[in-house]
């Protein structure tokens, strides 16, 4: 109260503004207005405080949350290279930053050759086969990778495919990793999972949840 009756009236017409509140009347009723504001105000936190603490404690039980196991990241393995085999693979990697995608002839003007992959010009006066302007590069042998890491994955394994959990048996998991046949069904699949992980070798089209 002391503090509102030191204010002069156009400020607690600023303040009344600022509440959304009518300003008119004398410098009494304008304390009184701006007390019965602050009043409710306290009120409506007040209620705000005791509901948020009455939906806490709906959550209280234990048994209201659900108890579903946490998903871990597992790190994939990485295999055993020497520092040439790296460097190899680092160059492989940059090379193919910069190599053009190879499209076949006229790829643009049917739709049908849009996915149909590269296929070599034979035409006698083909624009491509005679390497013109504005046509798209020919894969030509200046192209080619480093012999050393040909073939290998991009994480620097060499592919063995497998088809049945025995075919895991002769696998050096530091350098090698197994690649599930596309034929092979769902649960000898599994298998093949299990077994892999008994001898630390890395599937590198592992299914998730399998």
């Amino acid at each position: 109260m002391s503090e509102l009756s030191d204010l002069t009236v156009a400020q607690l017409k600023e303040l009344l503004r600022e509440a959304g509140l009518p300003v008119s009347g004398k410098k009494a009723e304008l304390i009184v207005r701006l007390e019965e504001s602050d009043l409710d105000k306290s009120d409506d936190i007040e209620e705000e405080i005791e509901e948020e603490d009455d939906d806490f404690d709906e959550y209280d039980d234990e048994e209201d949350w659900d108890d579903e196991e946490e998903y871990f990241h597992v790190a994939k393995q990485k295999p055993v290279l020497d520092e040439a085999t790296q460097a190899a693979l680092d160059a492989r990697k940059a090379q193919k930053k910069v190599q053009p995608k190879f499209r076949r002839q006229e790829w643009f003007r049917y739709s049908r050759l849009k996915r149909t992959g590269w296929r070599k010009p034979k035409g006698y006066q083909s624009s491509q086969r005679m390497n013109r302007k504005y046509r798209s590069p020919m894969a030509r042998v200046g192209y080619g990778k480093i012999a050393s890491v040909r073939n290998l994955h991009p994480s620097g394994f060499e592919e063995v495919q497998v088809h049945r959990p025995e075919d895991l048996d002769g696998i050096d998991p530091a350098v090698q990793a197994a690649r599930v046949g596309s034929t092979v069904g769902g649960r000898k699949r599994v298998l093949i999972h299990e077994r892999a992980d008994e001898l630390g070798i890395r599937v590198l089209n592992r299914r998730r949840g399998v």
